[in-house]
């Protein structure tokens, strides 16, 4: 049967694009760590003990009271007035709310560039490896997505510029990235900047992660150095709730009318309660706040899980990195092992990753994974550890590696 007829009796028949769209490989894997007893490092998820439920609770009762109907009705597309001014004010550089448009989720946000900026056979640039949700995003837009090589301080911006012919953006992540948790230096995010003015590149920035740093904040955002050329993309889910889903775009002036036409095409706009219940959280500063507790659960949960790879890891060749922030660290099995033959094994010793191959756009690393940090207790973290640790000594001994 051809991939995108449905059986003729049905009467359906699949448009070709429905053919670039896959089942996300992290909500499978998800589906597996709900089986009772497992520990799960798998998921992108913020901790539940961070959500300020009470804070909800009184913003909730304040919003019904003050304008019930208002914010049961339907909404401008481009978002709640108070919340865009609010994001405009919170970016460390001068932003016009008319540039910025609430979604729902920064996820709807590399949606709507992706409707906008890709045809059939654009040519799209991608940190190697980068964020599956972006890969997922664009691929219906049926893009060639190229990987630009990067070490531990981000692009390489000499490959970069080889591969700029023709590109329609980069898309960046360049604080805590997702899978990798690395951080993009900051003369690496200063000539980045640089070449992409030279270059006349478009930039695509998503950046939901910059506020968690455990120690110091990372460099300026690209788009602080190059506003005009720049997208940005951020996120309430990983400083309140992603239950919300809300997150938001900054974009220049030239492109903003047509994320916004794209965003009514969409869903007219995102919900409207929940903007002006986060609206009211953030009225008096209650971020500044909040987001120093998020930090510090972090930071001594990434400690844990370093302490115990040292502990556990020992003599099995090993490597990983050791984030300065968000939720994530990047690992690479010993030479034989293959992370995805790995994971069945290690959810028998009861613990589950994500394998790295899914992050990259092209010539995949089988070897790596990525490990969160976040919703799991420090005891949890040295039993997960342990198994997994279990699991590579019995798959290298079965390989002989």
């Amino acid at each position: 049967m051809n991939p995108h007829d449905l059986p003729p009796a049905t009467g359906w028949t699949l448009a070709r694009r429905a053919e670039r769209m896959n089942p996300s490989v992290l909500r499978e894997i998800l589906k597996v760590t709900e089986r009772p007893g497992i520990i799960s490092f798998a998921g992108g998820l913020p901790s539940p003990r961070t959500f300020p439920i009470a804070e909800f609770a009184k913003a909730c009762e304040r919003v019904l009271g003050d304008d019930g109907a208002g914010a049961l009705q339907y909404a401008a597309s481009e978002g709640f007035r108070p919340l865009r001014e609010a994001v405009a004010r919170m970016l460390p550089w001068s932003v016009d709310p008319e540039q910025v448009l609430i979604t729902t989720g920064s996820q709807q946000g590399l949606d709507l560039v992706a409707k906008v900026l890709i045809d059939e056979g654009s040519r799209v640039l991608v940190e190697t490896p980068t964020y599956l949700g972006a890969l997922q995003a664009f691929a219906p837009m049926q893009p060639a997505a190229a990987g630009v090589p990067c070490d531990a301080d981000g692009i390489d911006i000499a490959e970069l510029a080889r591969l700029r012919p023709g590109a329609r953006f980069l898309y960046v992540m360049p604080s805590f990235q997702n899978p990798t948790g690395r951080t993009m230096s900051e003369s690496r995010r200063a000539a980045l900047a640089q070449t992409a003015r030279e270059l006349a590149l478009p930039l695509v920035e998503d950046n939901p992660y910059g506020d968690l740093w455990f120690d110091t904040a990372p460099p300026p955002t690209l788009a602080a150095r190059h506003p005009e050329g720049t997208i940005y993309l951020g996120s309430f889910s990983k400083v309140l709730a992603p239950g919300l889903r809300l997150g938001f775009l900054v974009a220049p002036h030239a492109v903003f009318p047509k994320l916004l036409q794209a965003k009514q095409a969409a869903d007219l706009h995102s919900p409207g309660f929940n903007q002006r219940m986060v609206a009211e959280v953030l009225r008096d500063g209650f971020l500044e706040r909040h987001v120093p507790t998020i930090r510090a659960l972090y930071k001594a949960q990434r400690d844990a899980m370093l302490a115990a790879l040292e502990r556990e890891m020992r003599g099995l060749d090993m490597e990983w990195n050791t984030p300065q922030g968000g939720m994530f660290l990047w690992a690479k099995l010993p030479a034989g092992l293959d992370a995805a033959s790995l994971l069945p094994q290690a959810v028998e010793q009861g613990v589950a990753f994500v394998p790295g191959a899914p992050f990259y756009p092209d010539a995949a690393d089988a070897r790596t994974l990525r490990l969160s940090f976040v919703t799991a207790s420090v005891a949890e973290i040295d039993r997960g550890i342990a198994a997994l640790a279990a699991s590579i000594r019995a798959a290298r001994e079965r390989c002989a590696c």
